[in-house]
């Protein structure tokens, strides 16, 4: 991965565009991040005990690793949100802010005083994501939620796993993030809104909902079938061959064969004309119920070859294959690396710092990895003097009283 930094005179698609993250943790502020990849101006703002994100997963020299990569493109300032003094602050903020991102649980920021009635009338242009467990809403509100809740109620954990294992969580915060990228396109909805209406508006955005979405037809097939899809391992209940297999030399491969010429090739290849000649062949659902047959003839033939001449076949062949990596792996992989898929940046505390790059490629106004998350409060005298016209001395009495 070559090292960059973004240009003194690099604009993003969201040029211009000021946004004020008081949010904690993983899926509100990946949804700030991926705003700020995209140039808008980010202020993270952080209880003077720092967001607990800091202290999540990995360590090195003091500095959470996922903190650099969440919290890129943030400028830091720290704020307790719970003084009386903290909320005049942060009412002082919004008229300079264009969206806001929050978490907190419902009817916090009401009980505070700048609830979405008295953000919009200091603001009227502002849009405020509200990211939260069920929504601000119904009957689990107020529940204490995290993204692990979302996966177990919205069928995810229910079809992962093995057929005859326990339901299976993702070893990531999956809800979090697809819920952050939710948010990302939300606020970015509400800003071409605001450009007709000249209003702004408040998006109330659940960790549940973004991951039902994107789990497949599951109620419409219970609604009209009255069925219950469960757990098929690596396989696909709509196609097949669908599933990963080892090499003779202990590589596992998967593959996917969505497409019925696709699904013809494979079994071509591996010996099997007579199962791809088949009348039932051109149908994924036929094929998906008669998995053991094509699973069988497929692990056979790979079994007994070496990982590269596997790959190799199957490229040959136009047949969709890739090997199961490990992060070692992916980091060396050549697409990856051709890409830039991931990329090193220049970090102010561990110098040379990898980490993926910006999700979407943009052919004119690209997206950006200014810098890295950021130590608590770093750009507080920055921010300070010029967001609030806060000077030195004053800024050291708020540290004083615990309110920065």
């Amino acid at each position: 991965m070559t090292s960059s930094s973004c240009s003194s005179d690099h604009v993003g698609p969201l040029r211009g565009v000021s946004v004020l993250d008081i949010s904690t943790v993983y899926a509100a502020p990946i949804t700030a991040m991926l705003l700020g990849d995209f140039g808008a101006e980010v202020v993270k703002v952080e209880h003077p005990r720092g967001d607990p994100a800091r202290g999540h997963g990995w360590q090195h020299q003091g500095h959470g690793l996922w903190w650099k990569v969440i919290s890129r493109n943030k400028r830091a300032m720290t704020l307790n949100l719970g003084t009386a003094t903290g909320q005049q602050l942060l009412r002082r903020l919004i008229p300079r802010f264009d969206v806001l991102v929050e978490n907190f649980r419902p009817g916090v920021l009401e009980r505070w005083g700048v609830g979405p009635e008295t953000l919009l009338a200091l603001n009227p242009r502002l849009v405020v994501l509200r990211v939260t467990g069920f929504g601000q809403d119904g009957p689990y509100a107020e529940r204490r939620a995290f993204g692990t809740l979302a996966e177990a109620m919205s069928g995810f954990a229910h079809q992962t796993g093995q057929p005859d294992g326990p339901p299976t969580l993702p070893p990531f915060g999956l809800a979090d993030g697809v819920a952050g990228i939710t948010g990302a396109f939300a606020v970015v909805s509400a800003l071409l809104d605001r450009r007709a209406s000249d209003r702004g508006q408040v998006i109330d955005l659940s960790l549940l909902e973004p991951l039902m979405g994107i789990l497949g037809p599951g109620p419409t097939v219970y609604d009209q079938l009255g069925e219950v899809p469960g757990r098929h391992g690596n396989r696909s209940p709509n196609n097949a061959p669908r599933n990963t297999y080892v090499t003779r030399d202990g590589h596992w491969v998967a593959i996917s064969a969505s497409a019925t010429s696709v699904a013809e090739r494979v079994m071509r290849l591996v010996g099997r004309p007579d199962i791809a000649n088949e009348p039932w062949f051109g149908n994924a659902g036929e094929r998906s119920r008669r998995a053991d047959l094509i699973d069988d003839a497929v692990a056979r033939w790979i079994s007994a070859r070496d990982s590269e001449e596997v790959e190799r076949a199957f490229h040959e062949a136009g047949a969709a294959l890739a090997r199961i990596y490990d992060v070692e792996q992916l980091v060396h992989d050549p697409q990856v690396r051709a890409r830039q898929s991931l990329i090193t940046i220049d970090d102010d505390d561990l110098g040379p710092l990898l980490m993926q790059n910006v999700m979407a490629r943009l052919s004119r106004t690209p997206g950006c990895i200014r810098f890295g998350g950021r130590r608590l409060g770093q750009d507080n005298e920055e921010l300070y003097a010029e967001l609030l016209g806060v000077g030195a001395d004053r800024l050291a009495a708020l540290v004083e009283q615990g309110v920065a």
